[in-house]
């Protein structure tokens, strides 16, 4: 005979939710994170921070959760399929529901609340996004402080989840933004990141979320700013204008990404960095990005573009 809820009952048994934060040389925007994350509504049972160096952390972030969140940080070889396996691989087995927020994203206080809701109101749901207040990947970046005063301002006028309906605002994505994204564990299972496409891996969270069962969502369920954060001008963007082509004919040809799609990312990219190379943004480096374009273009035509090329370029 037992006193309490039994844990492995389904009807008593607390939802766990594991937070994955991945980031490698930027412990500014990991410091920007800890403040938001330790202080949702509704607490993470896991944080891991996925490092590549003791030194990408700075500050040792247990001081910053209460005591029902348990951080941890890991170090992992460099690149984000990488690190995100090694956070993946730490968390199965004790978790329900798996996030993965960027370094540089600053999420809503109800976050986590929202994507608890959000898979227990629609459960034929494998995967979410959120809803993003601002997000500075095309500009020079939003500063901390002023995604926390936009976050602040949706905080004050929307209400938790339990005080409002919840919408799907877009079905059956492509795939799911990595900035902010959440899955059932039950559903990753042994799923993991391709680290075929290594460093930054463009296009890894849309290959992933492609081999997840079940639904694929956009929702107002949880809410944060993405701020874009960049470290001075663009200094390898002939590795991202390879991955730019290379990437999604790699992932076409994997099966996880539409003809349609791959081509309509790898000409969008190929016109804009041609197209603005003589006046370019002050934070992108369009030719470098252009050449890379060519490069994976004649890689392609050969019947030899890799994603891993851009190790030796």
């Amino acid at each position: 005979m037992t006193n309490g809820p039994d844990p492995d009952d389904p009807a008593t048994r607390q939802t766990r939710i594991a937070v994955i934060v991945c980031s490698v040389g930027r412990p500014d925007c990991l410091s920007g994170l800890l403040a938001p994350l330790a202080a949702q509504s509704r607490p993470a049972d896991r944080v891991l921070f996925v490092v590549t160096r003791p030194e990408d952390i700075g500050v040792d972030p247990r001081g910053a959760f209460g005591p029902r969140t348990d951080v941890e940080v890991i170090v992992a070889p460099k690149g984000l399929p990488r690190q995100r396996n090694a956070g993946l691989d730490r968390v199965m087995g004790d978790a329900d529901l798996i996030v993965f927020f960027d370094d540089d994203y600053v999420p809503s206080r109800h976050a986590l609340a929202g994507i608890e809701a959000g898979f227990a109101a629609w459960p034929e749901v494998g995967g979410m996004t959120g809803a993003l207040i601002a997000d500075g990947i095309n500009s020079p970046g939003l500063s901390t402080r002023e995604a926390e005063r936009l976050v602040a301002e949706w905080d004050a006028v929307t209400p938790p989840p339990g005080g409002r309906p919840l919408r799907i605002v877009d079905r059956d994505l492509a795939g799911l933004y990595g900035c902010n994204m959440a899955y059932r564990a039950s559903h990753v299972g042994d799923v993991r990141f391709d680290e075929r496409l290594p460093l930054y891996a463009w296009q890894e969270d849309i290959d992933f979320a492609a081999r997840i069962a079940g639904r694929r969502i956009r929702t107002d369920a949880f809410a944060g700013v993405h701020r874009g954060a960049r470290s001075g001008r663009e200094i390898a963007g002939h590795r991202l204008g390879y991955s730019q082509i290379a990437n999604p004919w790699y992932l076409w040809r994997k099966g996880t990404m539409t003809a349609s799609f791959a081509l309509r990312l790898a000409v969008r990219n190929l016109a804009a960095n041609h197209l603005r190379a003589a006046r370019p943004e002050p934070w992108i480096d369009r030719a470098a990005r252009a050449r890379g374009n060519r490069i994976a273009l004649l890689d392609v035509i050969r019947g030899r573009a890799d994603p891993e090329r851009i190790l030796s370029l």
